[in-house]
């Protein structure tokens, strides 16, 4: 699970399962402690992101501060993290063979951590997906 900002910072989290309400709540969570003030989040309609606990979370005191813009449905041209993950495949990994579970989780960290590395890379997925910021988003 991943989330980028207009200044070039990529956050994560990796799980060894399928994606859950609670792993989208508690990403957020995470967010939510990491970064001050609101927080836009532009994401697609996956069903976690309508589950139980984001709904608690949004309707929470800490919840205040997210605003949310919603995806057209399956229009994964239009959102900005979907370049990292292609930047993630077809680059950082690219040719990567495995052995196991353990193997890949190590490449992708590392993978991840080269990414954030390259925050021109991350502030271009926005452009490619057709949003561009002014200089109201670049760090104080």
């Amino acid at each position: 699970m991943s989330g980028i900002t207009p200044q070039g910072r990529l956050y994560t989290r990796i799980y060894d399962h399928a994606l859950k309400g609670e792993d989208a709540a508690g990403f957020l969570k995470h967010l939510l402690s990491r970064i001050l003030g609101p927080l836009l989040l532009i994401w697609d309609g996956a069903p976690i992101h309508r589950s139980r606990p984001v709904k608690e979370l949004l309707a929470s005191e800490m919840g205040k501060r997210l605003w949310l813009e919603c995806l057209p449905a399956y229009a994964p041209d239009l959102n900005p993290d979907e370049g990292v993950w292609a930047q993630l495949k077809c680059v950082e990994l690219k040719n990567l063979a495995c052995d196991d579970i353990l193997h890949l989780r190590g490449e992708l960290r590392r993978a991840i951590e080269r990414l954030r590395k390259k925050p021109a890379v991350i502030i271009g997925c926005f452009a490619g997906a057709g949003l561009l910021f002014s200089n109201f988003c670049k760090d104080q």
